[in-house]
């Protein structure tokens, strides 16, 4: 489940590439620190992974999650992971 990062040298930004494969799922989101929790879908692709890109501000690092079906995963090749009290879980770090 690779994340490209992609630095826009226009503004202070970084195009993030969140990629989820060998998933089976109808439906996959990503959800963040980035974006206020709101779940952004991931388009399928043929191959049957899920792809999505998005510009978040940089400087900053980000908990975040992906939604497969509506149940909650972390990414295994994220910056990192944090405990949160309120998930009661680990959730993946993104730090731009």
């Amino acid at each position: 489940m690779p994340i490209t990062k992609q630095f826009l040298k226009s503004k202070p930004e970084c195009k993030v590439t969140f990629v989820v494969e060998n998933v089976e799922a109808d439906a996959v989101a990503v959800a963040g620190d980035f974006n206020n929790w709101e779940r952004a879908e991931l388009k399928k692709l043929k191959n049957g992974s899920f792809k999505g890109s998005l510009n978040i501000p940089v400087d900053a690092s980000y908990e975040f999650k992906y939604a497969v079906d509506q149940n909650w995963m972390t990414e295994p090749d994220a910056d990192g992971t944090k405990w949160n009290d309120f998930a009661g879980a680990d959730n993946s770090i993104l730090a731009l």
